[in-house]
């Protein structure tokens, strides 16, 4: 039935969706327009071949991302005033008994898994054209599949177990349940949080001690300085799977590690991959992460609340073009199109990601050779083929870090 929220739902995944696409067009055009002159800041350290292959490269996964949105608007369409949920639950209608739990948690794991297969080739193609076409990727079909069956059943382990928790509180508990599944969302989160660095990570990649006994105390002179306490100094067999470099903390309390992709260790220095840490170190010391995540369990609470609105509300249902009811039904719903409403607050989260970029910079700069982490940066800049020639609207609204020149510029003024 449609109703005056259906109107709204069309017109927010209209601009939505127009909005995605037309910012793409415009990263492309800017970078294309940039492609054959290195922008003065790094004519002396990246050549003009890695600098257009970077124009490239973020060129063709725009295109792709272009592909990505217009899929991604017509499955949700198709869920929702195509009728695809309503032939889903029906047919799980077969089997368990209709707004049962064992019901809901069927209905919503088939939406799951049929959205994953649908983005499957997209991901077939990112990862075995466009990162093969420019080098970066080193992984096999085996490897590819081996990962997708570990991803689906760490999906299966961890995910149904909570997924039949949330239905379950939303069922018993009252006008109140909302709060319940947040205690429960908040628990999850720590607990995986937790036992990532040990049992999950682990899954995936082979973590062994760092052998390089001067690049280790190099790194443990850095964790003196700054007053922190690791569990322990590991390399990651990034390389079996891509090219691309990195180094990140994980873990909390006393399980905190200290991890450096073996394709870093292989590019960086020993003076800058300490810096490279010296920021990683920043994030922590300026407590981004817990910042984060105190911002993300404040958002949870109150999305929960205004689905716990919506749970009753006919309106919602038939306005997205459902004609099942039930607590998992408006979960799954509410999951849906919750990034419609929300994707014009992006730029804010970005910039907020951004901020705490620059924290950590200053951080490195702090407790590390700023010019060491320049001369880093730069080499990630064109070993990732990050453009550096971004369109600033498109970097504003989407870009988690701030732009190489920026970046870079605020560095050698420290």
């Amino acid at each position: 039935m449609i109703n005056a929220f259906t109107w709204v739902f069309l017109l927010a995944l209209g601009l939505a969706t127009a909005t995605r696409l037309w910012l793409a067009l415009r990263q492309i055009r800017h970078v294309r327009a940039h492609r054959d002159a290195v922008p003065r800041t790094f004519a002396e350290a990246i050549p003009l071949g890695a600098h257009q292959k970077a124009a490239d490269y973020t060129v063709a996964k725009a295109r792709l991302g272009m592909i990505d949105v217009l899929l991604g608007a017509a499955v949700l369409l198709a869920l929702t005033l195509g009728g695809l949920i309503d032939w889903i639950s029906a047919q799980w209608g077969r089997v368990f008994e209709a707004q049962g739990l064992w019901h809901g948690a069927a209905l919503f794991a088939a939406v799951v898994v049929l959205i994953a297969a649908l983005e499957l080739p997209l991901s077939l193609y990112r990862t075995f054209v466009i990162e093969a076409q420019f080098g970066f990727n080193r992984m096999t079909p085996k490897l590819f599949l081996v990962d997708l069956a570990k991803q689906a059943v760490l999906a299966a382990a961890l995910g149904l177990p909570l997924l039949i928790l949330v239905l379950w509180l939303m069922a018993k508990m009252g006008d109140l349940w909302w709060l319940y599944v947040w205690i429960a969302w908040m628990a999850f989160n720590l607990l995986v949080l937790l036992i990532f660095p040990t049992f999950i990570a682990p899954l995936f990649n082979r973590f062994t001690k760092l052998e390089d006994a001067g690049l280790a105390g190099r790194i443990e002179a850095l964790l003196h300085r700054c007053g922190f306490r690791a569990s322990g100094l590991y390399v990651m067999d990034g390389s079996k799977r891509s090219s691309h470099g990195n180094a990140y903390f994980t873990g909390f309390g006393a399980a905190k590690r200290i991890v450096l992709f073996d394709t870093l260790l292989s590019r960086l220095a020993p003076p800058e991959v300490e810096a490279v840490l010296a920021h990683e170190l920043g994030h922590y010391r300026r407590h981004h992460v817990w910042k984060r995540m105190a911002l993300l369990f404040g958002l949870s609470l109150a999305l929960l609340w205004g689905l716990g609105q919506l749970v009753g509300e006919a309106w919602f249902y038939d306005g997205l073009g459902v004609a099942s009811r039930g607590t998992a039904v408006a979960l799954l719903l509410f999951v849906l199109v919750l990034p419609v409403f929300t994707f014009f607050l992006q730029p804010v989260s970005s910039l907020y990601s951004r901020r705490h970029e620059f924290e950590a910079d200053a951080y490195a700069a702090d407790h590390s050779d700023a010019a060491e982490l320049v001369k880093a940066l730069v080499k990630l800049y064109q070993d990732n083929a990050a453009t550096l020639t971004p369109d600033p609207l498109h970097s504003a609204f989407y870009d988690s870090h701030p732009p190489a020149a920026i970046r870079i510029a605020r560095l050698r003024t420290t």
